[in-house]
């Protein structure tokens, strides 16, 4: 593919951004996604791409826009996969507090796992403690793993995990390994990067979360060198016959970034509110500021963007 695709998936996620961004802490967060889809949308039908979304807002009766099987961009080639979270971190962005993002992933037709809306049990690491972690062992011996090949201790450690009843057990774990702890309020894309960026304060994310958004995290694992196992978590029958219709099969195999993102990949993300991987946008006199991360697997080349808007002459929607 062409690489001058990843600085056009970068348009998309900025105009999501500014969007959702003038719904920060208004606590209206289906307002704020509703505006980050529509801009999205209509960014992506720009492009000169055969898009097809399998990552997205949900099924066709359930998502007005970036629906599971819709088309996006102008039809021209090449043929790819879309993965999006429009708004990821709805109420973070409706509190006004940190780490939501608009965030995009492409890939050659077929590149992507078609990752049913439920759960998913992750661990990511960055590039120095790649080929150590698995999903099977004990928080407590990951945590050593990882500390070994990064060559410190565990007390050096910063893991991010999401806030939930779920996880208790896990957190005392960590905690008495001796590790530091960030507890997030939701949206594990962001932080799941941040593992993999040197110098962000995240060494590692655990725990479970959503399937869809451990697709879009193993897009960027992939292009950045990073490592990142992840299991489906069925809590019902029905997502069990759901994913199966989706042509997953192997209900307890355990999925590699390789294997939820493959051949040439694209992400891109923009920072709504300030969080440790990006900070939010800026509204100012007659335009506003944003950040932005864009990457390639094939070149493994990682771009930070920092861009001014001037609505004058770039009207956003």
């Amino acid at each position: 593919m062409d690489r001058n695709l990843a600085l056009e998936l970068v348009r998309v996620t900025e105009a999501a951004a500014l969007a959702c961004g003038r719904w920060v802490g208004k606590g209206e967060k289906m307002a704020a996604d509703e505006a980050a889809t529509t801009a999205m949308r209509r960014t992506l039908d720009s492009i000169g791409i055969d898009g097809t979304v399998v990552i997205g807002e949900g099924e066709m009766d359930e998502a007005p826009m970036l629906y599971i099987g819709e088309k996006v961009g102008n039809g021209s080639a090449p043929e790819v996969d879309i993965a999006v979270d429009p708004l990821e971190g709805t109420n973070i962005c409706a509190k006004g507090t940190n780490g939501s993002i608009t965030t995009i992933a492409m890939a050659p037709r077929g590149g992507f796992l078609h990752a049913p809306d439920m759960y998913m049990d992750k661990i990511v690491v960055g590039p120095s403690a790649k080929g150590v972690i698995d999903i099977n062992v004990s928080p407590t011996e990951n945590l050593k793993r990882v500390a070994e090949a990064k060559g410190c201790y565990v007390e050096d450690l910063t893991v991010v995990i999401l806030d939930r009843p779920r996880h208790e057990k896990m957190i005392q774990e960590v905690r008495k390994a001796g590790a530091r702890i960030h507890l997030i309020p939701d949206g594990d894309v962001a932080p799941a990067i941040a593992a993999a960026v040197d110098g962000s304060g995240v060494d590692l994310l655990m725990g479970i979360g959503g399937a869809p958004e451990g697709v879009l995290a193993a897009a960027a694992l992939k292009c950045m060198g990073g490592d990142m196992q992840g299991r489906l978590i069925f809590m019902t029958k029905e997502e069990r016959d759901r994913a199966k219709a989706m042509g997953i099969d192997e209900f307890d195999r355990i999925y590699s970034a390789e294997d939820m993102a493959r051949g040439d990949v694209f992400f891109a993300a923009t920072g709504v509110t300030n969080g440790e991987l990006l900070r939010g946008v800026r509204y100012t006199a007659g335009g506003a500021e944003t950040h932005s991360i864009v990457m390639r697997s094939k070149s493994r080349t990682v771009r930070f963007v920092e861009s001014k808007h001037f609505f004058d002459y770039k009207p956003v929607y």
